[in-house]
């Protein structure tokens, strides 16, 4: 029975320390069916015999899990915001609260193309493709340039660029689309902190999830210390900053005046991070942002700092 295999995975991953053993076990068990969590319900309720190969499936999956291997591997998606992500071994898994960093993107896009019927967005360090999928597809009228330098990453996002681009035109639905589909995000191979010259002073946003653990910080979370990248996690420098420095840097060089940039970090980060913007200087040693703030996520934890690009130098600088 359903009920009865979805009360032993329960019992299995919270003796494993899985955070929400309930929601994984039923995931898992309509992966292992074929079906979504809504028709398992209902197959639940109905008290629905689980054929013996989908019942083995969910037992390994299980299994898995409970050796807390992140459940985005096993099912080969992770969801974000509308999209469903593919995911798995080499890229970092994208996370709900970074959710919020793409709204306050997708919300100055969505302004400037009000205001003129286009906007140019730049994601760097964008691993799946999630912020900028999320906001090419949640804004018409962006031009949205990505950023991986990591090779398994870069390749995950070409994954989800190109499949999201199909959808966009209508692959699959019926219509006639064009044989090579026009891609919704521009991606690029290489590296954040100095990639996109072609678009210096031209970008309205730009927005990053970099790396920013500190080197001496190990993830307590298995699914994290044992399974993200590395290259993905840790900042490197004393503070975890380092990486940031460099994209920091690089959106004052891609932004027009006046364009916004927002980069998450860790909630201990806060501080620094507005002091690492405050910092960024231009050629004649003019800061380049006005004054950074701190911004909260989903959790309501100060997770991001956002910033403006000035238009000249700052008064009294």
């Amino acid at each position: 029975m359903s009920a009865q295999l979805l009360k032993w995975a329960f019992e299995e991953l919270a003796d494993a320390g899985v955070a929400s053993p309930q929601a994984d076990a039923e995931v898992l068990l309509a992966y292992a069916l074929g079906v979504d969590r809504g028709e398992l319900r209902r197959l639940v309720v109905l008290g629905r015999e689980v054929p013996d190969d989908a019942a083995d499936a969910f037992s390994l999956l299980v299994s898995r899990r409970a050796a807390r291997e992140p459940l985005q591997h096993l099912t080969g998606t992770a969801a974000f915001r509308h999209l469903e992500l593919a995911v798995g071994p080499g890229v970092f898994v994208p996370r709900p609260e970074t959710e919020e960093v793409a709204q306050v993107a997708i919300d100055e896009a969505a302004k400037i193309v009000g205001e003129r019927e286009s906007a140019v967005v730049v994601d760097l360090c964008t691993g799946t493709g999630a912020i900028a999928l999320a906001v090419a597809t949640e804004v018409p009228g962006t031009r949205v340039h990505a950023v991986e330098l990591d090779k398994d990453a870069h390749a995950w996002a070409e994954r989800n660029v190109d499949a999201v681009s199909a959808a966009v035109a209508g692959v699959g639905t019926g219509t006639t689309p064009q044989a090579a589909p026009e891609r919704v995000v521009r991606l690029v191979k290489g590296d954040a902190r100095t990639a996109l010259y072609g678009i210096d002073g031209l970008a309205d946003v730009v927005v990053s999830n970099p790396p920013y653990v500190p080197s001496d910080a190990v993830p307590v979370d298995p699914e994290v210390a044992e399974h993200d990248p590395a290259v993905a996690l840790y900042g490197l420098g004393p503070d975890g900053l380092e990486v940031p420095r460099g994209i920091t840097d690089a959106a004052a060089r891609l932004l027009r005046p006046g364009g916004l940039y927002v980069m998450e970090h860790a909630e201990v980060q806060a501080e620094a991070a507005r002091t690492m913007v405050a910092a960024a200087r231009d050629a004649d040693g003019h800061p380049v942002f006005g004054i950074p703030e701190t911004r909260k996520d989903l959790t309501g934890r100060p997770r991001m700092v956002v910033a403006r690009r000035t238009a000249s130098p700052v008064p009294g600088s």
